[in-house]
């Protein structure tokens, strides 16, 4: 971890850090590597990297191809100068920029290659524009709940499409896309309609049932607590439209309670049946599809079963 609730920290004489949310981290070297060869850089190409942080894979991809052809962009400016810093006393001055990654730099276009070191709810559409007909973009898409992996897609020209990577990494979410404070209204006790639940809150936290209730539910997030002294119930909570699912124990299982405009737990259980239904495959058995009209994942093929992306 490099930062803490977005402030910058005197690293020369540290202190002890408590009850803070971290904002910035260095990237495993061994995962940085296997990105950038997952993004099959060549001489002559320009790579737009969103992210700067430390600075280290900017480093690399400079050593590779160039200061010249090298683009990042950083949303904190605190970071920004550090890696700058860092970025000089090793002898590579790229293009850096602060500002929020999510429209690109139109004035550096058209590029070959595109990484992403933060996490997206979805593709922004400025990037396809602003990349050469078969370029890559390599980023992570996440959810407010987890993250769904890394994906690697391949622009032409309005569009492009690509698979999710077998592995799992997990970045922090981009700044200017992360979760409400609120989690949303926390229902009374007689609020919803009540039914035998097929899955219960495991399916928010097992890694592939995870993956496909963060499809099913993009906009929730959930957590447990005791409720009338009760045992400990399960809320998912979806702060954009107030829609709820509460799942408590029984006897012989779990029961449900759902209102709102979203019936949350049944796309959860949709989904999570889907997936059983061909396989229980990982993440690498799933692609997306991104348009200036829709951004979906698919499992399979791109006419197998669909889950929108968040606008």
């Amino acid at each position: 971890m490099t930062q803490f609730d977005g402030r910058d920290i005197d690293w020369t004489d540290p202190k002890p850090i408590s009850d803070a949310v971290p904002t910035s981290s260095s990237t495993l070297p061994s995962l940085v590597v296997r990105m950038l060869e997952d993004l099959d850089v060549h001489e002559g190409m320009n790579v737009l990297e969103i992210g700067t942080g430390t600075g280290y894979s900017t480093a690399l991809m400079c050593h590779r191809l160039g200061a010249e052809r090298v683009t990042s962009i950083e949303t904190d400016e605190g970071v920004a100068r550090r890696a700058r810093q860092a970025l000089t006393r090793a002898g590579y001055t790229p293009r850096l920029l602060v500002g929020d990654g999510r429209a690109g730099h139109l004035d550096g276009a058209p590029y070959d290659r595109l990484i992403a070191t933060c996490g997206f709810r979805s593709i922004p559409p400025a990037w396809l524009g602003q990349m050469r007909p078969g370029g890559v973009v390599l980023t992570t898409l996440r959810g407010w709940m987890r993250s769904l992996g890394l994906v690697r897609l391949v622009v032409t020209g309005d569009s492009a499409s690509g698979w999710f990577s077998e592995d799992d990494p997990s970045f922090m979410i981009a700044r200017q896309q992360d979760a409400p404070e609120s989690l949303g209204m926390v229902p009374g006790p007689d609020d919803g309609t009540k039914r035998k639940a097929t899955f219960g809150p495991e399916a928010l936290t097992s890694s592939g049932p995870a993956f496909m209730a963060q499809l099913a539910a993009p906009d929730a997030r959930f957590f447990a607590m005791p409720v009338d002294g009760g045992p400990v119930s399960t809320f998912l909570l979806d702060s954009v439209t107030d829609s709820f699912a509460v799942l408590a124990p029984t006897g012989s299982g779990w029961e449900v309670r759902q209102g709102g405009p979203r019936r949350l737990w049944d796309g959860v259980e949709s989904a999570v049946a889907t997936w059983e239904e061909y396989g229980s495959p990982n993440a690498a058995a799933f692609g997306v599809t991104v348009s200036h009209a829709q951004q979906a994942v698919w499992l399979g093929n791109p006419n197998g079963p669909q889950w929108p992306l968040p606008s």
